[in-house]
């Protein structure tokens, strides 16, 4: 059994995620669990709205293997060329 020496300590947005899953980007349905960022395996575009925003966004050119600092609540397939999305919670 593997020893947590972190285990009592409070999540905050700038501690490690702890509960990191893979995103599907699709256009209507939201992200089960607000993540503190997104990291994207295979670069492109991603289409996202933040979970404080009213529009969607579009990151540009992203690249492999780079983590977008952003609280989304959706990730859009429509605009999303990027692959391999995994959400940071």
């Amino acid at each position: 059994m593997a020893i947590d020496s972190f285990q009592t300590s409070s999540d905050m947005l700038a501690a490690p995620s702890r509960a990191p899953f893979a995103v599907t980007p699709h256009d209507t349905n939201e992200l089960g669990t607000i993540p503190k960022a997104l990291y994207v395996g295979t670069g492109g575009n991603v289409t996202l709205r933040g979970v404080g925003g009213t529009a969607d966004v579009i990151f540009k050119n992203v690249a492999n293997g780079q983590v977008l600092d952003v609280r989304a609540q959706y990730v859009r397939a429509t605009g999303t060329t990027a692959a391999d999305i995994v959400a940071l919670a």
